[in-house]
């Protein structure tokens, strides 16, 4: 009795569509190592693409045996997740789009509906017409499950670059012994207030700072969530025993403070960063001497 014969006593087309990725797992793997999508990451060698082939047909094979051809979600996809997310992720960086890689992923499908059409060659043209389509189906899944899983990873690389970029974006300087400052520009939300929490505390314990100054001088709008994050922000300051002073509110700032009621009596304010740091220096006992003009007499 030929070999497809057998294979499809075992029941539905996509459960014969697994037996036969297990017997054909070195032929595909072949095969799929030297498409764009392995060829262009595997570069060194490749076996290793061949390995990695193997692997993804194993799983594929798990979930047509499951019947399953159709769901995302099946265990089976787990390995592919792990395996052609880190592929497909590794072409992105080299600057492929997303269009490009789902094209590649595609390409996988011709080499298993090559090999399988000749392995039935014997077998009626409806049996298969449905084995081919279960072997579509579960491609197509395979497209969508590695798709979803680059775009959740490029999410999660956009979202890591945010934040340094925010982080970078919000320096603490010394200005002097037990003095910190941090000059915001541009817009604050409620993010990066967070993140002006954050590092301003941390570097307040690194620096044994007593005085800590958020300039805002750059700041052009302030919302009612930002002011909180600022009182907030002054507050944790002080709980880290260090005294925490505003400059720069603009006019514009000012007057939204008042308009939205925010009560910042207890929120030691300068009018610019300059005042701020003579105050903090008086404070530590530190006199400032402004320089004689030049050509003067000093008496």
């Amino acid at each position: 009795m030929p070999e497809h014969e057998t294979a499809g006593q075992h029941g539905s087309p996509a459960r014969e569509v697994g037996d036969f990725l297990r017997r054909r797992r070195e032929q595909i793997a072949q095969r799929w190592a030297d498409t764009p999508l392995f060829r262009t990451v595997f570069t060194v060698s490749r076996d290793e693409a061949v390995e990695a082939g193997k692997a993804v047909v194993e799983s594929l094979a798990a979930v047509a045996a499951a019947g399953r051809v159709e769901d995302a979600e099946a265990d089976g996809f787990t390995v592919v997740r792990e395996q052609l997310t880190r592929t497909a992720a590794a072409r992105s960086r080299a600057g492929a789009g997303s269009a490009q890689v789902s094209n590649e992923v595609d390409a996988l499908r011709p080499p298993v509906v090559d090999l399988l059409v000749a392995e039935l060659s014997q077998a009626s043209a409806e049996h298969v017409r449905e084995c081919a389509t279960a072997v579509t189906v579960l491609m197509g899944t395979l497209r969508l499950v590695v798709m979803e899983s680059a775009l959740n990873e490029g999410r999660a690389l956009i979202d890591r670059q945010r934040m340094e970029l925010l982080e970078t974006a919000t320096p603490v300087i010394k200005l002097w012994d037990g003095i910190v400052a941090v000059p915001l520009i541009g817009t604050l939300d409620s993010a990066r207030s967070q993140v002006v929490m954050e590092t301003l505390l941390e570097s307040v314990v690194d620096q044994h700072a007593r005085f800590a100054i958020l300039d805002i001088t750059g700041v052009q709008t302030v919302d009612s969530l930002v002011a909180q994050h600022l009182m907030k922000t002054v507050a944790a300051a002080r709980l880290m025993g260090a005294e925490c002073i505003v400059s720069g509110i603009r006019p514009a700032i000012a007057q939204t403070i008042v308009h939205l009621g925010l009560d910042l009596g207890t929120v030691l304010t300068r009018a610019s960063l300059a005042d701020a740091l003579a105050y903090a220096l008086d404070q530590q006992g530190s006199g400032i001497v402004n320089a004689a003009p030049l050509g003067a007499v000093t008496r």
